[in-house]
């Protein structure tokens, strides 16, 4: 059986699209201020899918130091293979942030409400 799962359910296209800028900038009033959200969600997105992978890499791992031992193993292939075919996480982040699936508030606006 197959230890290959797709990690996260993202529904989101490889390919890059053109958004339109007023689209983001409508849900914080600042288009910078989402250009932020989207990447610090980005980051978190990449970190989770970077533990994914070296965790399941690592099943696989030898940890001997000889080189004869080296082997390529199918089914690490096959999993490096799913990451490197799911979307960019600025993709995912930017899809999320347009389908308002990111909570982000602004603390300035807290201290002084």
């Amino acid at each position: 059986m197959s230890k290959v799962k797709r990690p996260l359910n993202y529904s989101t296209n490889n390919s890059v699209e053109t958004r339109d800028l007023l689209d983001i900038k409508g849900r914080t009033g600042n288009l910078y201020a989402s250009i932020a959200i989207i990447a610090k969600r980005s980051a978190q997105i990449n970190i989770t899918l970077k533990e994914e992978l070296h965790s399941k890499l690592e099943e696989f791992a030898s940890h001997t130091d000889s080189l004869e031992e080296v082997h390529e193993n199918k089914e690490q292939i096959e999993i490096s293979r799913v990451y490197e075919r799911m979307p960019n996480p600025a993709l995912i982040a930017t899809q999320e942030f347009l389908d308002e699936k990111i909570y982000h508030r602004n603390s300035d606006q807290d201290l002084f409400s």
